[in-house]
């Protein structure tokens, strides 16, 4: 029994470590604001490329919206959402280009006469002979019906790229067309499979190619996107000397997965667009953007980014950005700061109550116990800045069933790995081996705090070796989820830095994990190369995941 000295000292000690709480919070609440206004502001954009009341030459546009995709051939789009649309784009551009004539795409002339627009009438080729010859045949039609609003017939579009068709059948097709039209006729592809098939040019009235520095084989910054799309544009024009150079596709996405030094974000697209829009001026070639409205169906086809390259949100319609003006990559950064500081105060809340409750055997010293807030405020300081971005990609990277569930067990990993690595930093406790988690009955720790905290880290594991395979075997599409990974890492990381050493073992399952982990983090970033700082990152938690499996254990008892 403590006597009343005793008691006096440990209930003074209690409002010392309290008071040091309070202000360590008010600290790391701080330092979350801060790094979100940082992460959130504008970011500087060159002027708008466009002098005043000029409009862009072209943009490309499908209209489909939500769950709406052109892979359903039942799909048919209503003659009032494209007039929406239409209606929008004519405040923007004189011109969309449009890809296929199925689907109710065959309206999109006649509407785009009402709203004064041009239309590059693309007729989508494919390996399917009656589809294609559906699609020549309603365009041939289209073309003679709409002659003021067709500026030019495109007959297939990347068909050599998807090795759809040979090169001589599209020839076929193409002449098979310029033959029933009198507007000029091209065929568009990237820009290498035009130089590849270099007998197309003599079919063609024009040259169509596609430049998108993101998608290269050796993928281009933001920085250097225009002097890459002039040089390109450059090269075909001395493969093809005489002919007219359009280029059909250039764009950048908005979000998605980094491709070496290739980063999606709403400031890079806004920045690319503009550069390379400049540069069109300076060197007096067309472009067409792609594209106009995001387009959520091709995330089923190439991932997150591909569902956003749109100038324009496909829920909500609004631009992404206004010209020369600057661009937070993270607008909702207010919101995310709040988040984070509620999530930091969840993490002190659970280290005093743990303290709290603690035995006088279980609680660290005082000197123990300065360490551990030191690591429970970094804790908290890396759970409000990350787990607040983990929420925003969510909606972003999750597609189908299993991809929310995977981005949501991220997402509960990430919020409850600080919590249970605070109350476990706060009392001393060691993180218990997977059998004493996961094992028979008579090897799991009663402790029921030591059990939440193993729960969470076999999870953990679970997901890193799962992503760390997948981003090693089938990375192209895959994103990096370096955000939840890095809230979730952390307190393991500290955790295995501060608990006092015990008798210990290193159990085989944890370094079987931290091998594979160590493999699949050294090849992605080989394979990545160090220009992909979001690979860094992502491989850089793996490396604290591996530091965390590889400590020693307590031994069973």
């Amino acid at each position: 029994m403590l006597t009343s000295l005793e008691r006096g000292d440990k209930e003074h000690a209690g409002r010392f470590w309290m008071r040091k709480a309070v202000s360590l919070f008010t600290l790391v609440a701080a330092v979350i604001v801060v790094s979100w206004w940082w992460l959130g502001a504008g970011v500087s954009m060159p002027p708008s490329p466009l002098d005043p009341g000029e409009r862009l030459y072209c943009v490309s546009y499908a209209p489909f919206r939500g769950a709406q995709t052109p892979l359903d051939l039942s799909t048919k789009i209503a003659a009032q959402q494209i007039d929406q649309d239409l209606a929008q784009l004519s405040k923007i551009t004189d011109c969309i280009r449009i890809y296929s004539v199925d689907l109710g795409l065959d309206q999109i002339p006649e509407i785009a006469q009402r709203h004064g627009l041009k239309v590059l009438l693309g007729l989508w080729v494919s390996s399917f002979p009656d589809r294609t010859q559906y699609q020549l045949t309603t365009g041939i039609a289209l073309a003679n019906k709409f002659p003021d609003t067709v500026r030019a017939v495109i007959v297939g579009n990347e068909a050599l790229l998807r090795g759809e068709v040979s090169a001589e059948k599209l020839r076929e097709y193409i002449t098979s067309v310029k033959s029933k039209v009198k507007a000029p006729v091209t065929y568009a592809d990237v820009w290498e499979f035009w130089v590849r098939n270099r007998e197309l040019a003599g079919a063609v009235d024009f040259v169509t190619v596609h430049i998108l520095p993101y998608w290269e084989d050796d993928p281009i910054a933001a920085t250097k996107a225009a002097d890459h799309v002039a040089s390109i544009r450059k090269h075909v024009a001395e493969v093809f000397p005489g002919k007219d150079i359009v280029i059909g596709e250039f764009g950048w996405p908005s979000a998605g997965r980094m491709r070496e030094g290739a980063l999606p974000s709403p400031a890079a697209q806004a920045f690319v667009l503009a550069d390379v829009l400049r540069r069109g001026k300076q060197d007096g070639f067309r472009v067409n953007l792609i594209e106009a409205f995001d387009q959520p169906w091709k995330r089923f086809l190439e991932g997150t980014v591909g569902g956003h390259w749109g100038m324009f949100e496909d829920a909500s319609r609004r631009q992404k950005f206004v010209w020369g003006a600057p661009v937070s990559n993270h607008p909702g950064w207010p919101w995310q700061a709040a988040g984070g500081v509620a999530l930091a105060a969840v993490v002190f809340a659970a280290a005093m109550l743990a303290r709290r409750r603690a035995s006088d055997r279980d609680a660290p010293d005082n000197a123990a116990w300065s360490l551990a807030w030191s690591a429970i405020a970094l804790n908290a300081v890396v759970a409000g800045v990350f787990v607040g971005w983990t929420v925003e990609n969510i909606p972003l990277e999750s597609l189908g069933i299993g991809g929310w569930t995977r981005s949501l067990a991220f997402a509960a990993v990430a919020v409850l790995a600080p919590v249970a690595g605070a109350v476990a930093l706060a009392t001393s406790r060691t993180l218990p081996a997977f059998n004493q988690v996961i094992g028979a009955k008579s090897q799991r720790t009663p402790d029921r705090p030591a059990l939440a905290l193993g729960l969470v880290f076999v999870a953990l594991v679970a997901l890193a070796v799962q992503s760390a395979l997948a981003l090693s075997f089938d990375p192209r599409y895959r994103d990096f989820p370096f955000a939840p990974m890095t809230a979730a890492v952390v307190p393991f990381v500290l955790l295995s830095l501060v608990a006092q050493r015990r008798k210990r073992e290193r159990p085989l399952a944890e370094t079987l994990a931290a091998a594979v982990l160590a493999l699949c983090a050294a090849f992605i970033v080989w394979n990545e190369t160090p220009a992909n700082w979001q690979a860094l990152w992502f491989a850089a938690t793996l490396a604290g995941l591996v530091f965390s499996l590889l400590r020693p254990r307590a031994a069973p008892g």
